[in-house]
């Protein structure tokens, strides 16, 4: 695949163009999340369990997968449980955890309303060289943990670590 010309940007234009995206991508994640009868976080812990796939994850995991206290992510199942969208089963090592495993039905109607979406993303990816490819794969990967980390730092000082 041979890539299109791409315009000259300034890094304070690469900026402004992120924070746009960010901003439209969340109000994206509200409206699929408000579709599925979920709240964003929510929507999130049911994504990552649809991740680990048929690695099933303890609620401990789920926690410092989406980034959520232990806590919090009592609630989240729960709902999620309810919802038809997660079922909770024994862990075979360990009687005394459960792991969380998606229902079929639920991830039908995920991919039922993310799959034009995600074509459509491939439309736009398809337009690129798989050197740029590459190099957005490292940016999202880069940005990502950075957000992270910032988050983590924001929450530490919040908690009177910093």
């Amino acid at each position: 695949m041979h890539a299109e010309p791409r315009p000259t940007a300034t890094p304070a234009q690469a900026l402004e163009a992120m924070d746009f995206f960010i901003a439209t991508a969340h109000l994206g994640q509200q409206e699929m999340a408000q579709r599925l009868g979920l709240n964003v976080t929510d929507l999130l812990c049911f994504a990552c369990v649809l991740k680990a796939g048929e690695d099933l994850l303890t609620a401990g995991d789920l926690a410092e997968h989406a980034h959520v206290t232990t806590g919090a992510v009592t609630g989240i199942l729960n709902r999620l449980e309810r919802g038809g969208y997660v079922t909770r089963v024994p862990d075979p090592n360990d009687r005394r955890r459960v792991r969380v495993a998606a229902l079929p039905d639920a991830v039908a109607k995920v991919v039922a309303l993310y799959q034009p979406y995600y074509d459509r993303l491939d439309a736009v990816f398809a337009g690129y060289s798989a050197d740029e490819i590459a190099v957005l794969h490292d940016w999202f990967s880069r940005s990502t943990n950075l957000a992270l980390a910032y988050i983590e730092e924001l929450r530490a000082k919040d908690a009177g670590d910093g």
